[in-house]
Order: structure tokens, then C-alpha cells, then sequence
């Protein structure tokens, strides 16, 4: 009841949400304020806005799910994600526990430089992301321990600092489409690229633009081809130029709604993240969980493997490379990995703290 009356005080606003439809209770929105939030750059923000969703009572079992880049907490509400966990009989069944997913700072309904600070907005890096998820879990929830942290992409990523930077705050860790390197390589140097497309065009104008920049969207496209599909999927999805044709036309059709400032924040974020020395420190039972033929974390570098090795309770779950998998995107389906979730919480002991 304590961590009920902390949830509850926690929320400048709570609402369900209109429309649900899937087989688990309406998740809730939230919204808390963390005081005086120190980032890394040494700048303080007397008050920084942190929303998130929670499924689930507030006695169960309490699960922290992270998103990736650029998204928020409704990515994850999906059919293919939250429909094949948190239903009943599920991996994370919310009728045992309670799930939380934030909206990183810089994402969603969070602070971010599109409230109308625009480039004066503080420049966070992921240290800053995961240490504002501590707090609205801490502070905000009221919650000494959690049972898992699962990530997905830079979720993946957050839950490795999680791992680190908090050792026993957890008993399980997931991260997934991720590893614990440097932001190096090929997805580094794209990413670079990327945001340096959305910076020289005109239209950005410094950040003082007044829509969004033109360059945008081909730059954003031109990434995802890149670093998310799959070699088998798209050859499987586009075997000939007419329909390669057509999935190009079909994603540059599609509007770009993302902030520029907030996009440009949000990738350039990872630039420094690098958890590798620290994988001593992680206490937590740990899968890691990738694709074989994610194209940002490739996994014939060993990087990962090798990090593993130095975890005491740590092991890997390379999702084979198939026609149905989709590269990075494919942890994204919860279908890939759902049994071994499942396995993991019957086996990871339960610390009480």
C-alpha cells in the first residue's frame, strides 16, 4: 500500500487511455517533476518534467520497459511487443506485475528542447536519461527495487548504465538491440551523418526554423534503410526494383512529425555512451538479447560476447537471422524472445530490499 500511495501522489495527472484493446488492463499516464535535475554538462533545471505509463497495480512485481531512440512509451503498446508480453499467462503478465515505461527525457510527453527552449535546452547524454529514470522511480514511484529492466535499442542501451550505474536495483536485466561498446563504427558515423544532413540544410536555420527542415526526412529514411530491415527481410519484402521502388516512395510519403531540435538532441544523446568498463559491477541475473543480423550492433565483432564474459550471471540470446526477422527492428517483436523472458524471471533469484 505504501508504493500505492507513493504511485498516486506521484502523478500530476493520471488518465487511461481512450482507445485499448489489447488483452491486459488500460494503461495510465503520468506525469512527475523532478527538482533542481543536475545534468552531466554541470546546468541544473529547477523543474524537469518526467512523463511515463504504468500497466498494472501497483503491488505487483515492479518491471521498468525502456524504449528506443525518438520514441516514447505508445512504441511500445503494440500488438507485436506489449500484446505478446503483458497479457494473461504472458512473460510479464500485469496481473503480477507492475509495469512501468517512461518516456525518456527529451521524448514523448517528457521535457524537451521543443517545449520552447529549443538549442538553450540542456544538452543530456544517456547518463542523464537513466539517472532521470532513477529518480521518477525512486522519487516519483516510491520504489526501492525492481524485479527487471528491459530495454529495447537505446533502451537496450539505458539498461546497460541501469546495470552499471545501479547494480542492486534490480534483480534481472534485460537489454536488447544494444551493446555495451562505445557508440562507434558504422552506427556512429551514420548516425553523424544523419544529423549532420538535418544541420546544413538552410532550413534548420541554427535550430530557429519554422517547419521542418526539407532535408529531414531523407536523412531519417536514408538511416533507416541502413541500420534497421534486415538483409533477408528486405530481400524477402523487396526481391524486385518495382517493389524497392515502392517502399522507398511509401516511407518518403510519410510525414516527418518529429521536432528537428528534438530529434537532433535525442540521437546526438548517444555520442558518449560507453558502459564497457563497467561490467564488473552489474550484479543483476543478465540475457542480453540481440539479432544476428542487426545491422547497428553486428555481432561478428565479439564486442558483446566479450563483455558478457566479464558478467557474473550474464549470457546471450542471438535471435537467428531469417526471412521473418527485421534486422534491428526485430527485437520489436516480442515473439523472437518471449520464452526466454519467461525462463529468465522463473530462474533469477528475488533480492527484498
Amino acid at each position: 500500500m505504501e508504493i500505492l500511495r507513493a504511485a498516486l501522489a506521484a502523478a500530476v495527472a493520471v488518465t487511461s487511455f481512450a482507445a485499448h484493446a489489447a488483452d491486459y488492463p488500460a494503461p495510465k499516464e503520468g506525469d512527475w517533476i523532478a527538482r533542481d535535475f543536475k545534468f552531466h554538462t554541470g546546468e541544473t533545471m529547477p523543474e524537469l518534467r518526467l512523463h511515463y505509463t504504468t500497466i498494472g497495480a501497483p503491488d505487483g512485481q515492479p518491471v521498468l520497459v525502456l524504449h528506443g531512440s525518438g520514441g516514447s512509451a505508445q512504441n511500445l503498446l503494440t500488438a507485436a511487443f506489449a500484446g505478446e508480453l503483458f497479457g494473461p499467462g504472458q512473460p510479464l503478465d500485469a496481473a503480477k506485475y507492475y509495469i512501468i515505461i517512461p518516456d525518456a527525457l527529451g521524448h514523448g510527453k517528457s521535457a524537451r528542447p521543443s517545449d520552447g527552449m529549443k538549442t538553450a535546452f540542456p544538452k543530456y547524454n544517456y547518463d542523464d536519461m537513466v539517472d532521470a529514470q532513477y529518480r521518477l522511480v525512486t522519487e516519483g514511484l516510491g520504489l526501492k527495487h525492481l524485479r527487471l529492466v528491459i530495454g529495447n535499442s537505446m533502451g537496450g542501451m539505458h539498461a546497460w548504465i541501469w546495470g552499471v550505474r545501479y547494480p542492486q536495483m534490480m534483480d534481472a536485466l534485460v537489454p536488447m538491440a544494444s551493446q555495451p561498446t562505445a557508440m562507434a563504427a558504422r552506427n556512429w558515423m551514420l548516425r553523424r551523418m544523419m544529423l549532420e544532413t538535418i544541420r546544413s540544410d538552410p532550413d534548420y536555420d541554427s535550430g530557429r526554423y519554422t517547419a521542418p527542415p526539407r532535408m529531414m526526412k531523407y536523412a531519417i529514411a536514408a538511416y533507416q534503410i541502413a541500420t534497421g530491415g534486415g538483409t533477408l527481410g528486405y530481400q524477402a519484402l523487396a526481391p524486385t526494383t518495382v517493389k524497392a521502388d515502392k517502399l522507398v516512395d511509401e516511407r518518403l510519403a510519410t510525414p516527418v512529425t518529429a521536432d528537428a531540435n528534438d530529434f537532433i538532441y535525442q540521437w546526438e544523446a548517444s555520442h558518449d555512451y560507453d558502459p564497457s568498463g563497467g561490467m564488473e559491477k552489474i550484479e543483476a541475473v543478465t540475457l542480453a538479447i540481440n539479432a544476428a543480423d542487426d545491422e547497428r550492433n553486428p555481432p561478428e565483432t565479439g564486442v558483446t560476447e566479450d563483455a558478457v564474459k566479464r558478467i557474473k550471471h550474464g549470457r546471450i540470446f542471438l535471435i537467428p537471422a531469417s526471412s521473418e526477422t527485421r534486422g534491428h527492428l526485430t527485437t520489436g517483436n516480442a515473439k523472437f524472445f518471449a520464452e526466454r523472458l519467461r525462463e529468465l524471471l522463473q530462474t533469477a533469484p528475488q533480492r527484498t530490499m
